[in-house]
């Protein structure tokens, strides 16, 4: 019988998280969640209603219409992974937009935010089989997880893996851009006073600035497979 534990992966933008845990979901028949597009799809929201911009955030109006805001992942059998949906609608491609990208951070230094999605991730997590990644997972939502990871890289290999992601996906961007959101958006994350990345003492530092996904991948499973019975 399969030991289902819980997989808690954090770290900087650009890192290749999601991609990482999206493989060991499907290796070990875990459950995955995507938080960042979680805090992405809240954004979008509050763009389209006018709550936040890249000079304003009207923080009251956000948190005013929090229980209007329904997050829901749906598996797509053809692309192989779940896709976020808002309010029943599936916003994957805007999400994942530079425009996103430079206003998801503000939005998730709201608290009311931070605590409507961190209870809905631990309700997620509770049986185990789990693999979530984000930026507060083992420090805040799953403290006690059995795997904690730290993803990191340098701001301008991540830029550049940014860059040539949005390129093949036929965005019109600009790697200077791209490179000062990166950079803001670690600025942001790390100090912001709800929840900021940090490295926790249980979680292992893992710098993927020179790797590529096989043998990132081949590493991390040497340090499942001893907790799990396959």
């Amino acid at each position: 019988m399969n030991n289902k534990i819980t997989i808690a992966i954090d770290g900087f933008s650009s890192t290749g998280k999601s991609t990482i845990a999206k493989l060991i979901a499907k290796k070990y028949n875990y459950i995955y969640v995507d938080t960042g597009a979680m805090y992405r799809a809240v954004s979008l929201f509050a763009k389209n209603n006018q709550f936040v911009g890249n000079n304003f955030l009207k923080k009251e109006d956000l948190i005013t219409c929090l229980p209007k805001i329904s997050l829901s992942f749906k598996f797509n059998e053809n692309l192989g992974f779940a896709e976020m949906f808002l309010n029943n609608e599936n916003v994957e491609k805007e999400i994942r937009t530079l425009e996103i990208s430079q206003l998801v951070s503000k939005v998730a230094t709201v608290s009311e935010v931070r605590k409507k999605l961190v209870a809905e991730q631990q309700l997620m997590g509770l049986n185990g089989g789990i693999v979530m990644d984000g930026r507060d997972i083992g420090s805040v939502v799953f403290p006690n997880a059995d795997l904690k990871l730290f993803m990191t890289a340098s701001a301008d290999k991540r830029a550049i893996r940014r860059y040539k992601e949005l390129k093949n996906r036929g965005d019109k961007v600009n790697f200077e851009e791209i490179l000062f959101n990166v950079q803001e958006r670690d600025r942001i994350d790390s100090t912001r006073e709800d929840s900021p990345l940090i490295l926790t003492d249980d979680a292992i530092e893992f710098d993927n600035s020179d790797m590529g996904i096989t043998e990132q991948f081949d590493r991390i499973c040497s340090l499942i497979d001893p907790l799990v019975v396959i």
